[in-house]
């Protein structure tokens, strides 16, 4: 059966499908993944001063024999299963394995549009400096995870360059003396890790300046830059109007169009949404506004309970997380790897079950690693450790290890969740989909643990 080209593998998902027992033939696929033209390099702002500013040339990302869609190049990934400790270790389902690699054999390699499990060296880039190795950090113990491989450094340096400029130039996100901030959050090898199976890194691009988009609006909305839980509501209301376009007359329509320019999470949210929409279908972009809603529906309850001073049930708690996480990003694994799950596969319960469990699982992941700066911050951060302490009574430590618990209970229900319903339904675009959720899952943790510039662990062990 062709497949739309493979994300790298994960190991979790054959092995914990072995528990769900061989899958009948059930339905296929047979559709063909359209390309698209080359992604834009930089729209002009079309209100105020901005506008004036001269566009800088981009280099474009090089095409490689046996390319993808629309001329993309083909494999720069090791395909390459997760391994340690961690890893699940129940004997995989021959017949759900072979689903999830694809076809092999002679003549069935263009059906790829990267080149499967097979390693393509690096070829350095003169212009653009090597970025300095990943610090090791290390995970928490007893954490659930996979290891991921190191993300290329050659597309980590030029997606680092070109967000730097997108954020500092083109949206004015953020003043000269955050820059050492910015450059600590190594949003380049963040993304490169959660995205290896992107085509170009214009398409890598998509994700990252969504990325630091939300960042924008969390930093200076909601938390570390003059965030506040006063008025949250209307700030995030007019923010999202930059996602969803507000359709009014024409009287009216020009004040709000200079709104988007008036602050940093507006101008970064009109920017990194106009580019998403240039190379997202329709479903894929009102796809990511409902979940973008989601997730400022949850900035909003937890600045009430911030408000009132109110900590909640811990199962209230996870059902804020629930929306305030990283389900956005997660979401759009296929337009940054430069294919459509369609709408009918995407809202499937089961599909949204693995949507949901995936973004709950890193978020509690974000908790723990966070713990300690949030600890440091004024008044008391809600994250998962504190809520249980206060709620159930525990010790610091002996809550931060129970929110450990939560954290794995989690992500095996994600794996097992996703591993079902590749088995209930092997269409290639589900399968690809569930392959490329699991690999940012791991991607995401991977940032979290080698983020030394912004996380450091308790000494609870």
């Amino acid at each position: 059966m062709p497949v739309p080209g493979p994300s790298p593998a994960q190991s979790s998902l054959p092995a914990a499908a072995a528990r769900f027992g061989a899958h009948g033939h059930g339905r296929g696929a047979d559709a063909v993944t359209v390309g698209r033209p080359a992604l834009p390099t930089g729209p002009a702002l079309p209100f105020g001063p901005a506008a004036a500013r001269p566009s800088h040339p981009t280099p474009e990302a090089s095409p490689e024999p046996g390319g993808g869609p629309g001329g993309a190049p083909g494999g720069d990934l090791v395909a390459e299963p997760a391994r340690g400790a961690a890893a699940a270790t129940a004997a995989p389902n021959p017949a759900l394995e072979r689903i999830m690699r694809g076809p092999s054999g002679v003549g069935t390699e263009g059906l790829f549009f990267f080149t499967p499990l097979r390693a393509r060296p690096a070829v350095p880039t003169p212009e653009v400096p090597a970025p300095p190795p990943a610090a090791e950090g290390r995970p928490i113990p007893g954490l659930y995870h996979h290891p991921v491989p190191e993300p290329d450094p050659v597309r980590v340096a030029e997606v680092s360059r070109r967000i730097k400029r997108w954020a500092v130039d083109e949206v004015e996100a953020y003043p000269p003396e955050w820059e050492d901030q910015f450059d600590g959050f190594s949003v380049g090898r963040y993304m490169v890790a959660c995205h290896p199976d992107a085509p170009t890194v214009d398409h890598l691009m998509i994700a990252t300046r969504l990325m630091v988009a939300e960042n924008v609006v969390d930093d200076c909305y909601c938390e570390d830059h003059g965030g506040s839980p006063v008025g949250l509501g209307g700030r995030l209301l007019l923010a999202h109007t930059a996602l969803d376009p507000v359709h009014t007359t024409a009287e009216y329509e020009p004040a709000w169009a200079e709104t988007l320019l008036l602050d940093a999470p507006r101008r970064s949210y009109r920017s990194a949404m106009e580019y998403f929409t240039r190379a997202a279908t329709p479903s894929q972009a009102d796809r990511f506004r409902h979940d973008m809603a989601r997730l400022h529906m949850g900035y909003l309850a937890e600045a009430a309970w911030a408000e009132t001073k109110y900590v909640p049930e811990v199962s209230e708690y996870l059902a804020m997380r629930q929306f305030n996480n990283f389900r956005p990003c997660p979401t759009i694994t296929d337009t940054v790897g430069g294919y459509e799950l369609p709408a009918e596969l995407h809202a499937m319960p089961a599909m949204q079950r693995v949507i949901a469990l995936a973004g709950n699982a890193t978020t509690i992941s974000n908790d723990l690693y966070s713990y300690t700066k949030e600890l440091e911050s004024p008044g008391m951060h809600l994250n998962l450790p504190v809520v249980i302490a206060e709620r159930e009574g525990l010790s610091d430590k002996e809550a931060y290890l129970k929110a450990v618990e939560v954290h794995n209970d989690l992500m095996h229900a994600f794996e097992a969740a996703a591993a079902e319903l590749a088995v209930s339904c092997p269409d290639p675009r589900v399968v690809r989909f569930l392959r490329g959720v699991a690999v940012w899952v791991d991607g995401n943790h991977y940032w979290h643990q080698t983020n030394t510039y912004r996380y450091s662990l308790p000494d609870f062990w």
